[in-house]
């Protein structure tokens, strides 16, 4: 019977290539980071020689084209991403910060969230009375100084107080110091209407109603800003506020302008 030599008929691994040795058909070996397999008995042919090896496969970059995230990334708490041309790395936020996209062609990054109460200033309250018969606004002795800390956050007003009108309507209002083309009263800078924030009917002279003021502000400013309550009556009459002693008082709070 004929006897056919089929020779190797698995690839046999013999690992790292090395000069000396002799290699058969069908031997594979790894040689800087890639694999070849012999196709012609070979003693001291580099694998780069192709009259007796074939390549199987190729050594990767290790990491030179930038996908390599054992040096993408350094610390912990970092996040990998890609960017126009491979892997990067962003760094770890601050404590309360969001994970935040831009969108299509845009890269992330950490937000604020938003919607929070960043400060609270309060007046201290005060039980001293203020009388007027002015047709213009003038000031209380209630007012405040807050400071934003981002331009474009906003500030909510508010005054609690009694009020005593002598038969007249009487007007309430707040006034932001400094405001460089009107007088500073919000119910003109805010919906140009020159009456107030808020008017009482005083028709009773011996009693006291109680009175809230609220409004929002956006002064887009990070300057220190006054602000001040104020009232006027409507002619003819006289408007109390704080009357009998009560006490008045007045807060200012700071709002995060990613809510608006």
């Amino acid at each position: 019977m004929a006897i056919v030599n089929l020779g190797s008929i698995k690839f046999n691994w013999k690992g790292a290539y090395a000069g000396g040795t002799a290699y058969a058909v069908d031997d594979v070996i790894s040689y800087n980071g890639s694999s070849y397999v012999c196709t012609a008995a070979s003693t001291g042919n580099l694998p780069t020689d192709t009259n007796f090896w074939d390549q199987m496969s190729s050594a990767g970059t290790d990491g030179t084209d930038g996908t390599d995230l054992g040096t993408t990334l350094t610390t912990q708490g970092d996040i990998v991403y890609r960017d126009g041309s491979g892997l990067a790395r962003l760094g770890a936020g601050t404590s309360g910060q969001f994970l935040k996209t831009l969108g299509t062609g845009a890269n992330p990054t950490w937000g604020d969230v938003a919607g929070g109460i960043v400060q609270v200033v309060i007046q201290t309250p005060s039980s001293s009375s203020n009388s007027t018969s002015s047709t213009t606004f003038v000031d209380t002795n209630m007012s405040l100084v807050i400071t934003p800390t981002s331009s474009s956050n906003r500030i909510l007003l508010y005054n609690q107080t009694t009020m005593q009108g002598s038969g007249n309507r009487s007007f309430y209002t707040f006034k932001r110091e400094g405001h460089p083309t009107t007088n500073g009263d919000l119910n003109s800078i805010l919906y140009s209407n020159n009456d107030g924030l808020s008017s009482s009917e005083g028709i009773n002279a011996e009693g006291n109603d109680n009175m809230a003021l609220m409004i929002i502000d956006n002064p887009a400013t990070t300057s220190a800003l006054t602000y001040k309550f104020r009232f006027r009556n409507n002619g003819g009459f006289s408007t109390t506020v704080n009357n009998g002693g009560s006490l008045n008082f007045m807060f200012a709070i700071e709002l995060d302008g990613g809510v608006f």
